[in-house]
């Protein structure tokens, strides 16, 4: 199921990977980033670590790799990644996830 028409009018933010492959939303406060992912292709995402972060998929599936320790998440699933902690990802094309990071900053808005 697509987010909501309201959601999809947030703003977008300048992410590394192309707008054909990944598409985001989101809103920002001082006190964090709450973002809307929709993978429109199958993604790897390199091992990082930056402040605390917390998700839940909505719809798809992915291999996470949180300090060391993978496993698959899916529809209803979230995840702690406390902060420092290094994570990577496969994640699957039509994979629609929130993320909330803990820096405000984490990624520029368009």
């Amino acid at each position: 199921m697509p987010f909501a028409d309201f959601i999809m009018n947030f703003q977008a933010l300048d992410l590394p990977s192309p707008d054909d492959v990944v598409q985001s939303r989101a809103i920002r406060s001082e006190q964090g980033l709450c973002v809307f992912f929709t993978f429109l292709q199958d993604m790897d995402l390199p091992p990082h670590s930056h402040g605390p972060q917390w998700g839940t998929v909505v719809e798809g599936e992915i291999a996470f790799t949180i300090g060391g320790e993978t496993r698959r998440y899916g529809p209803g699933d979230s995840y702690d990644i406390g902060a420092g902690v290094e994570h990577g990802a496969r994640i699957r094309a039509g994979t629609r996830v929130i993320d909330v990071f803990s820096e405000p900053d984490r990624y520029p808005l368009r």
